[in-house]
């Protein structure tokens, strides 16, 4: 993982053609689409559902442009029926994922919140993704840096963390290394991608992978 949010390539991951820019990247950075059986089109975040996919980068100015422009129905050369508040909808859908991956890695001894928790596992060098809610203090951000080398993820919401650690709200979370923290970092790409300036849940890409901590 690099800082910043972003996964490295992977150069033996299986690349897909996004209908809306008509760029080949991983799949990892876009989102399938199938035709339901009542030509609805549905997402499909897992990647397992069956029938064929098209797939569109998980970028909301990609997906205006898939939805505006009438590519789903050229793609998939027939009538569809798209899901009324589309975009709406996928953002939900991206939060509850990366909320759940989060869980999964605290229940797993994986994660911690708190803002002393997470100082001790960066000082220890034992965190490889900081997380910190968009709707916190600046200046109690801005005490804690990013693992050298490690992800920053700042477009949760204190309650959507909060969520992920069975409490009301949270600032500050990581990662240990290893576990579902790639995962983790994936899914949360796919969801900033998604995530306008200011939205009602506060939310705005606050960016702060150049701010490494070098170990050692």
């Amino acid at each position: 993982m690099s800082r910043g949010g972003q996964t490295k390539n992977r150069e033996d991951g299986p690349e897909r053609k996004c209908i809306a820019t008509g760029e080949a990247q991983p799949k990892t950075g876009l989102i399938r689409f199938v035709l339901g059986p009542d030509g609805r089109i549905v997402p499909d975040l897992a990647g397992k559902l069956p029938g064929r996919g098209v797939y569109v980068s998980s970028d909301r100015k990609a997906l205006d442009k898939a939805i505006s422009k009438g590519l789903f129905q050229r793609s998939l050369k027939q009538p569809v029926k798209l899901p009324e508040g589309l975009l709406e909808l996928l953002e939900q859908m991206l939060v509850r994922r990366v909320i759940d991956l989060i869980s999964l890695a605290r229940k797993s001894g994986d994660a911690v919140s708190g803002y002393e928790k997470v100082k001790d596992w960066l000082m220890k060098d034992q965190a490889d993704v900081l997380i910190q809610a968009t709707d916190g203090s600046e200046r109690g951000k801005t005490k804690l840096s990013t693992p050298y080398g490690g992800t920053y993820i700042g477009w949760l919401s204190a309650d959507e963390l909060g969520m992920a650690f069975g409490r009301q709200s949270v600032i500050h979370a990581a990662l240990g290394t290893g576990g579902l923290a790639s995962r983790v970092v994936e899914e949360a790409q796919r969801l900033k991608g998604m995530r306008v300036p200011a939205s009602k849940s506060g939310a705005k890409d606050t960016d702060r992978g150049g701010r490494g901590r070098r170990k050692g």
